[in-house]
């Protein structure tokens, strides 16, 4: 591990409360995404069939000292929608990914996304990071406009990179945000 991942905290705006992911959130999570394969495509797992398979990825998330998963708990309902997570970046000094990272479809298309970039953006600088790495499928265009809206520069593709759950090859494209660009990229967002 190139540095210390940040311990397991709640974070909340407005829209959403980040809260360390913990088996009691399953139910809320395999309702909201429950064996939708659209929400699990780009996912480095299939797509869950019950609620003991989504608790067993979030158990493997949970007990992996290379993660600090998050569920995604809208602030209005008090329900889980998905999760996210912190993780380590081999490599490289002062640096933290934000990745698997999936929301249930109901929430697409709105504020929820933003707001747990802005969340994990503002936390891990806060906590000493200097630089914040966003990876994705090269097929999965809707991530990677996502990852540009909030700032994310295309740093290169990594070839051949990782299988999917399917056994065909993954090329990942990788986008990353710099302690001193975040700030210009945070108020643009919150206009």
């Amino acid at each position: 591990m190139t540095a210390k991942l940040p311990a397991p905290v709640v974070l909340e705006n407005g829209v959403v409360r980040l809260e360390p992911l913990t088996l009691d959130h399953v139910p809320d999570l395999f309702a909201a995404s429950g064996a939708d394969e659209e929400v699990w495509r780009w996912l480095p797992a299939p797509a869950p069939r019950s609620e003991e398979e989504l608790g067993k990825l979030a158990l493997g998330l949970m007990t992996d000292d290379k993660h600090v998963p998050f569920a995604v708990v809208l602030k209005e309902s008090g329900r889980a929608v998905g999760w996210t997570t912190y993780g380590d970046v081999p490599g490289f000094d002062a640096s933290i990914e934000i990745g698997w990272t999936w929301y249930g479809r109901q929430v697409w298309r709105t504020a929820v996304n933003t707001s747990c970039k802005i969340l994990l953006i503002d936390h891990a600088f806060a906590f000493g990071y200097n630089r914040v790495l966003l990876k994705t499928d090269h097929l999965n265009l809707r991530s990677q406009n996502a990852i540009k809206r909030i700032g994310g520069v295309h740093e290169g593709t990594l070839r051949r990179h990782r299988k999917r759950p399917d056994g065909t090859w993954r090329d990942t494209v990788c986008f990353g945000i710099l302690e001193e660009e975040w700030p210009q990229h945070r108020a643009r967002l919150d206009r």
